[in-house]
């Protein structure tokens, strides 16, 4: 039987990339590391490390491995969880990653709600667009994720993770009140001649404002890059241009804007994800219920008129 203290070792070496951080993390020594991970290989008449330069590298053999051990260790974690919630109720300590508008919004209110029904269960929060969200998940750095993608941009997720739908809210666009476009429901095809504002290029939200002027006839003309939306809402109250922004991102609509809806609709779809094998831990499932039950409030409250 393979033993799993090494294969958690092999695991971390997987995941930090160095002996000396293996160590640390583990308060051992990275001879000491080294000696385990030797005595796992002549166990299985594998070879899962080998040398480059100074640096001790895992084989393919001992990536395969090592992804291996990050299930057993989900597995293992959530046994104890399970336990644990059998003796003591719900409890834990979950590590959450969410994009800034979600966070300003319906995950406050889920944190909220939580402290109220149930200390025992504590959070910490970090807020990456949902690119670097999924990356801390996979690599064990998060526990939750939640992420969005867009009707016309569909996310695909890695490979052990699993994602469960929360809400989906309205993208509209953001427009000056006395332009001569404005309206209730605008066509994007009226808004080719424009100025444009737009998050940054490396974002899903700008590949969702690209193919939705795309599939109008025309590349939109962008004059301002902000992954802030409030931003890109005083922009437009400025005169600067127009914006798609979703709804939840809008906390205040400034003086001179007007919010449209768009004709061919742009929505943007809400997501809890986590690593496939960590299913069916209690805190989880309890906090994914929470996430869903307050993202829908507040996409039928927030909705502009």
């Amino acid at each position: 039987m393979i033993d799993v203290r090494k294969l958690g070792m092999l695991a971390a070496l997987d995941r930090l990339g160095t002996l000396a951080a293996v160590a640390g993390e583990l308060h051992l020594t990275a001879p000491g590391i080294s000696m385990q991970l030797s005595a796992l290989e002549r166990e299985l008449g594998i070879t899962l490390t080998e040398r480059q330069g100074r640096r001790l590298a895992l084989t393919p053999a001992g990536r395969l491995l090592a992804a291996h051990g990050r299930d057993v260790l989900d597995r293992l974690s959530l046994a104890e969880l399970e336990v644990d919630a059998l003796r003591r109720g719900a409890t834990g300590s979950y590590r959450l990653v969410a994009f800034p508008s979600a966070a300003r919004t319906f995950v406050a209110d889920a944190w909220s709600r939580l402290r109220v029904e149930d200390a025992a269960i504590e959070l910490s929060l970090a807020t990456p667009e949902p690119e670097d969200a999924l990356a801390a998940l996979v690599a064990g750095r998060a526990d939750l994720a939640v992420i969005h993608s867009y009707s016309n941009v569909p996310r695909t997720l890695p490979d052990g993770v699993d994602a469960d739908p929360l809400a989906v809210e309205q993208v509209w666009l953001a427009l000056p009140e006395d332009d001569p476009a404005a309206a209730a429901e605008v066509d994007l095809v009226a808004f080719d001649a424009h100025s444009w504002l737009a998050p940054p290029g490396d974002l899903t939200c700008f590949d969702m404002v690209e193919r939705a002027c795309g599939l109008a006839g025309f590349r939109p003309r962008v004059v301002a890059e902000s992954a802030d939306f409030a931003a890109q809402l005083e922009l437009v109250a400025a005169g600067a241009g127009v914006a798609l922004v979703p709804d939840l991102a809008v906390a205040a609509v400034p003086r001179g804007v007007r919010l449209a809806r768009v004709r061919s609709p742009l929505s943007r779809h809400l997501f809890a994800a986590c690593r496939t094998a960590r299913r069916g831990d209690p805190g989880l499932d309890r906090l994914t219920r929470l996430l869903r039950e307050s993202a829908r409030a507040r996409v039928r409250e927030h909705a502009p008129s």
